[in-house]
């Protein structure tokens, strides 16, 4: 038989295909606090506005706190048959409340109902995801303080490049989960309209008050187009985008992790909080919670491909293909969640082996642009000549088989006479990384300066070290 709540055109049931293709009630479950919510508020307008009895209206509302209640302590059982959360809520209303059940429905469809639940979803995650990432740039500015003066080597191209400071590199990421931050919330923005009322696509003859609505669900307006209400799903792109970039700077710094703590470069140790080992070898401890964040990256990104691909040629207004913007997101947003829970506990567990990264600073002639720098400031030579010169006592060194500053002051006088004693005084790593003291640089009390800012920013109670 047909669906008994919108089979009235048909007189025979789905193909059991036709069934499981069409059923989301497996992924748009985790809705139904909005779907309730977004009920309650449309079934109290329709009760203020006539449209529906005051008795009716209570009714529903009641009814509808009781399912929450059913479903919140798993009382209530899903059917596939009825296709969606919002089919399983109506049936169980009905059952409860009998006729005035279908009353609900009066001046909405299921296009705007779910639009508006998922709008809703997308919101609460927006805010949840948010509170995770200034978790994480807390646990990063901390450890930053911590290891302001810590000196490691600083990389281009995965070579020795010059000297930072391990604080200095932790503040990198900080920056861009602030910029994560704030593409979430330009994306919570943007979304934060009502599509309730607009109906399957055309809006309504009913006298309805979408403001009311709006307001009751803390929207900041009703969606200006029906149209547009029903058939727009930027707000999913637009946070899956946010999603995929968060995603890829942590999976950029899961590359970090892994690769310092293995024991090549052995810059840092994780726990065995955050490590696991192997089935057949005893020595190993694994970095598999970076690793998994690196890999989880690829489904964020993967359900951004996939609902643009989704949307890429579907006319206006729903079409069903649209069901496909859940499933897709939902996990996606849910990896992010984890993958950020994940990074958090590793910065604040991570301890890096200051002995090692100093002894790496030194190592790759990491000084030489201290050096040419010393020849133009002492010396008063051009650039591109100190670039030269400093290139030939490189290779000196490289040659001799010795590091920069244990180059013998003949040595690089054979090559540049004028060069003094003091040219030492810029060739440790220490100096280096104290020398570096314009905006944005690498000299510990800019570190530290900038850690405690961001401290202060993301903890209003921190007081300044």
């Amino acid at each position: 038989m047909s669906n008994k709540m919108w089979g009235g055109r048909f007189a025979d049931g789905p193909d059991a295909i036709m069934e499981d293709i069409n059923a989301s009630i497996d992924f748009d479950r985790h809705l139904y606090r909005q779907d309730i919510a977004a009920s309650k508020a449309h079934a109290a307008m329709l009760g203020k506005r006539g449209i529906i009895s005051a008795n009716d209206a209570a009714k529903i509302a009641q009814g509808l706190n009781t399912i929450l209640s059913e479903i919140e302590s798993g009382k209530l059982t899903f059917k596939r048959a009825l296709e969606d959360i919002h089919m399983n809520i109506e049936s169980r209303l009905a059952e409860l409340i009998g006729p005035a059940a279908g009353r609900l429905h009066t001046a909405r469809s299921r296009n705007d109902q779910v639009a508006t639940d998922f709008r809703l979803w997308v919101r609460a995650t927006i805010d949840a995801i948010d509170a995770a990432l200034l978790a994480y740039q807390q646990a990063l500015a901390e450890k930053a303080l911590e290891h302001a003066a810590t000196v490691m080597p600083g990389f281009t191209h995965l070579q020795t490049a010059q000297p930072v400071t391990f604080g200095h590199h932790l503040l990198a990421y900080v920056e861009m989960a602030a910029r994560d931050r704030g593409r979430f919330k330009d994306a919570r923005k943007r979304l934060n309209e009502s599509p309730l009322g607009a109906a399957a696509l055309a809006g309504t003859a009913f006298p309805i008050d979408r403001a009311m609505t709006s307001d009751a669900l803390e929207f900041d307006r009703p969606m200006a187009n029906s149209l547009d209400a029903v058939a727009d799903r930027d707000f999913v792109l637009e946070t899956l985008a946010a999603a995929s970039i968060a995603a890829v700077h942590l999976s950029r710094f899961a590359e970090e992790i892994v690769i310092w703590t293995s024991p090549l470069t052995g810059l840092l140790t994780l726990s065995d909080r955050f490590t696991t080992g192997s089935s057949i070898m005893p020595q190993k401890r694994n970095p598999d919670a970076a690793e998994l964040v690196r890999a989880k990256t690829g489904r964020i990104v993967g359900a951004l491909q996939g609902l643009l691909m989704v949307m890429k040629g579907l006319p206006l207004a729903y079409q069903k293909d649209m069901q496909e913007d859940k499933e897709g997101a939902m996990d996606a947003l849910s990896a992010l969640s984890l993958s950020i829970a994940a990074m958090t506990g590793m910065v604040r567990d991570m301890a890096p082996d200051a002995a090692r990264m100093r002894a790496a600073a030194d190592g790759g002639y990491a000084t030489a642009t201290d050096l040419a720098d010393w020849l133009v400031m002492t010396l008063k030579m051009p650039f591109r000549d100190a670039h030269h010169v400093t290139g030939r006592i490189v290779a000196k060194a490289a040659a001799d088989g010795v590091a920069l500053h244990d180059l013998p002051l003949p040595a690089m006088q054979a090559i540049e006479p004028r060069i003094t004693q003091a040219v030492y005084d810029v060739l440790s790593a220490e100096n280096s990384v104290k020398s570096r003291v314009s905006y944005g640089g690498t000299a510990p009390k800019n570190v530290r300066r900038e850690a405690n800012r961001w401290l202060k920013a993301l903890v209003p109670r921190f007081r300044s070290s």
